[in-house]
């Protein structure tokens, strides 16, 4: 393949995405300037990361359950929750549950792309292992962006709920993002048993997320006969 295609390849499904839960927002839609800056903050965060990882590898060793849990999921969602939480969270353009997600899912597939291009590069990369990578490393960071959005929003429009919601913005994306590099590290053979119900629950329950958010945006109008019906 010649680098053009390549470099498409490896692009086009981060992008994919993020155009799909952008366009998923129902009542007002964010500034394309903003998510474009947070999705390349996401593309930056790769080579932070890529540091961190190497100094903690030689550190703690490349134990599976260390490794997944610490070293990849809980370094990578910490960077990406702390770029969204200063940038973002306090932005006037965050004024609905939903905005959570747009700007979480954009860092997130920021940082998913970037990492996307250096495996293509790096390994030579066929279009059958792109289209695998497509369909769950790049995905899965998308789901892992929807969880942290979702209760970002949850925090920063239901105060009594906060601190909650905060910790579950963080912890979740952690958990989910470390079951699914555990499962990849540990499951040579017969990870795709494992994989398919992981990234199909992680499916199933993001487009619930993406719809309970929009549901509870204030600029919501709610009509005569859906009050009667809540």
């Amino acid at each position: 393949m010649s680098v053009f295609s390549v470099l498409t390849a490896a692009i086009a499904p981060g992008v994919a995405l993020l155009i799909y839960f952008y366009l998923k927002d129902r009542y007002d839609t964010e500034p394309i300037h903003l998510v474009t800056k947070v999705f390349l903050f996401g593309v930056m965060l790769v080579f932070p990361v890529m540091v961190l990882q190497r100094a903690f590898v030689h550190g703690l060793g490349e134990n599976p359950f260390v490794f997944s849990f610490v070293i990849s999921a809980g370094l990578e969602e910490f960077l990406k929750w702390f770029l969204v939480y200063f940038i973002i969270y306090k932005h006037t353009s965050f004024d609905e549950p939903y905005d959570g997600i747009v700007y979480a899912v954009a860092a997130s597939l920021g940082f998913a792309t970037l990492e996307n291009v250096f495996y293509a590069f790096l390994n030579s990369a066929s279009i059958s292992s792109l289209i695998y990578r497509a369909l769950l490393p790049v995905s899965g960071h998308a789901m892992f962006g929807v969880i942290m959005g979702y209760h970002l929003g949850r925090a920063k429009f239901d105060p009594q709920r906060r601190t909650r919601h905060l910790i579950y913005s963080l912890a979740l994306p952690i958990f989910w993002h470390g079951v699914f590099d555990y499962i990849l590290l540990t499951t040579k053979t017969y990870w795709v048993w494992f994989m398919i119900p992981l990234m199909s629950y992680l499916w199933i329950r993001s487009l619930w997320k993406v719809n309970r958010a929009n549901a509870k945006s204030p600029l919501r109008v709610v009509h005569p006969e859906e009050q009667v019906k809540i």
